[in-house]
């Protein structure tokens, strides 16, 4: 026990005797960082019980009950039957014919044939159509002694093909239509005079086209058009047109370059009937190159098309030419997506007239008639268009358009010293007059689709117009409208109505005095006039349907050209059929 004493003693002694001796000697200061990984401990815990015990003498304990079934036998022959899943109506597809047939007659002795078959081939990719097309009246009119009947027949077959990379048609047409030169002024003409007028005119049309569309080539699209138009007076024309077309694309744009060669040239057996004497042979030839480049830019809302119609124009016939530089820029912006899209634009061309164009746009014309291009210097245009509802679209656009050589309709004159074989020029058919004409245009349309059954549509359109001549613009109304609907009424009934209307026109009848041939003329004023037509038919089946049609429903006795008064109210009942050929 005392050396245990004695050990604890010098330790401790030891000890005193380390502190004094630091803290008498100064040996500086160290910093020692001791590093311990960290070593969490995580300790026990309590679940606290969801539904506590209580001990009050005021909670009510349950009292148990016991349940018991009375069963009692009971016969039954029921069989439940096996669950059959919901099914959705279907609406069957519409049954499709390759076939269509129509006939229809009227009063005024009209009569209407449409049929068109179309088969494919080698699962779709080779597409044969033919079509038959004739509408016809040999009715008269109390306006004139002179015959009026007309009619119009068209037969038309064209092919088509599909592969992976092209798509190419070509297609043949031939057309018959006769006219009468009706519109003479009766109480200036002897009975004689009007039995020995040889008033009918033939026309014939002759004409093949093709077409094909590239994918993945430079070579975007080409068109092609050959066409042969000659009438009864030994008048004939020939027409050519080519026109490929070029997609180069240039980094995130578009380059299109569309090359333009149209030719056009025939000849008229007869004279100018302002001529006295019948000149003979009137010839025309002109050529036309040209080629469109234009650079499409896309930016978000915005696209962008900036080109330019460059054109050299031959006329042949006299040897004359020259160039032609017009602009060629469009751009739409959507203002409210698909509801305010505003657009407009510049553009210009030499616009290629001919025969048959003017013989479309009036039959009635003379086949004496002198054929230029018409220079469209350029036309500016800016418009809003879009939607105003879902189901309700708009469109509104003003525009302002230069024309050099602008082809106008006024009457030739009575010029009784002539002798030719058809009788047209007794004040009785039209001649063309170019004009410099600058026209001030309004534009606006509505269309309205109620439902897939209902639409309706309006438009109208305010023309002004200045000529370099002073003169009106013959034969142009100031003021144009039109209304259609159609209406899908059941499945079995169906109609529709066109209401249209055009406003006054200024003309010019004029007559040469066999005497001293001096011209007397007369500016006339013909009224406007109001339209109405409709058509109601009722399906029977998927293939067989009637239907009428009915035609200048007020029964105007308007004249459409000064001295041409149309047929009064029309009506025509006819039946469709459709099927397998």
């Amino acid at each position: 026990m005392q050396k245990r004493t004695y050990i604890f003693s010098l330790l401790f002694l030891s000890l005193c005797g380390m502190v004094i001796a630091q803290e008498e000697d100064n040996i500086g200061t160290e910093t020692v960082t001791v590093v311990k990984p960290y070593s969490p401990t995580v300790s026990d815990a309590f679940k606290i019980k969801s539904s506590p015990s209580l001990n009050d003498s005021i909670v009510l304990q349950k009292k148990k009950i016991n349940y018991s079934i009375f069963s009692v036998p009971v016969a039954s022959t029921f069989t439940p039957a096996k669950g059959k899943a919901s099914g959705v109506e279907k609406t069957p597809p519409p049954t499709l014919y390759n076939s269509y047939a129509s006939i229809g007659l009227g009063n005024y002795n009209n009569a209407l044939v449409d049929f068109y078959t179309s088969r494919e081939f080698n699962r779709g990719e080779d597409l044969l159509d033919f079509g038959l097309t004739h509408n016809s009246s040999r009715g008269d009119l109390d306006s004139t002694p002179l015959e009026t009947d007309f009619y119009d027949t068209k037969l038309n077959a064209s092919f088509a093909k599909k592969d992976r990379y092209m798509k190419w048609g070509a297609a043949i047409g031939l057309q018959h239509q006769l006219y009468n030169w009706y519109g003479i002024q009766s109480e200036l003409f002897s009975e004689d005079e009007i039995n020995a007028m040889d008033e009918q005119q033939n026309y014939f049309n002759a004409e093949a086209k093709a077409h094909f569309n590239m994918e993945d080539s430079y070579f975007k699209s080409g068109n092609l058009l050959l066409r042969r138009f000659w009438d009864a007076t030994e008048s004939a024309e020939n027409r050519a047109v080519i026109n490929p077309t070029f997609e180069l694309p240039v980094t995130e744009e578009l380059i299109t370059i569309s090359a333009k060669v149209d030719y056009v040239g025939g000849s008229f057996e007869n004279g100018s009937i302002t001529e006295g004497v019948n000149a003979g042979e009137k010839k025309y030839s002109n050529l036309q190159a040209g080629v469109t480049p234009s650079l499409l830019i896309l930016r978000d809302d915005l696209t962008i098309n900036l080109g330019a119609n460059i054109v050299y124009g031959l006329d042949m016939e006299n040897s004359e030419n020259n160039f032609y530089i017009y602009p060629a820029v469009t751009a739409s912006y959507r203002v409210m997506d698909e509801n305010v899209i505003a657009y407009g634009g510049i553009e210009g061309e030499l616009k290629q007239n001919s025969y048959y164009d003017f013989v479309n746009d009036n039959p009635f014309v003379s086949p004496t008639l002198d054929i230029v291009p018409t220079d469209q210097q350029y036309e500016g245009y800016l418009g809003l268009k879009g939607q105003l509802t879902s189901n309700v679209g708009y469109n509104i656009k003003g525009s302002y358009m230069a024309e050099n050589r602008k082809p106008l309709f006024f009457h030739n004159p009575i010029n009784t010293s002539r002798d030719d074989e058809k009788s047209y020029y007794y004040g009785n058919s039209f001649q063309v007059f170019y004009d410099d004409v600058k026209t001030l245009g309004v534009f606006g349309e509505i269309n309205v689709d109620v439902n897939r059954n209902f639409s309706l549509g309006v438009n109208a359109e305010f023309y002004d117009y200045d000529t370099e001549t002073d003169n009106p613009a013959w034969n142009l109304p100031s003021i144009k409208g039109s209304v259609f609907m159609d209406y899908q009424i059941s499945d079995q009934w169906y109609m529709g109505t066109n209401l249209f209307y055009v406003g006054e026109r200024d003309d010019l009848l004029s007559q040469i005095n066999p005497l001293d041939s001096e011209l007397q003329f007369q500016q006339v004023t013909l009224d406007g006039f109001f339209d109405a037509n409709a058509h109601v038919g009722y399906r029977f089946n998927e293939q067989l349907s009637i239907f009428l049609k009915a035609s200048n429903i007020a029964n105007n006795s308007y004249q459409r050209w000064a001295n041409f008064q149309v047929q009064g109210f029309q009506a025509l009942a006819g039946v469709s059929y459709k099927f397998d050929f």
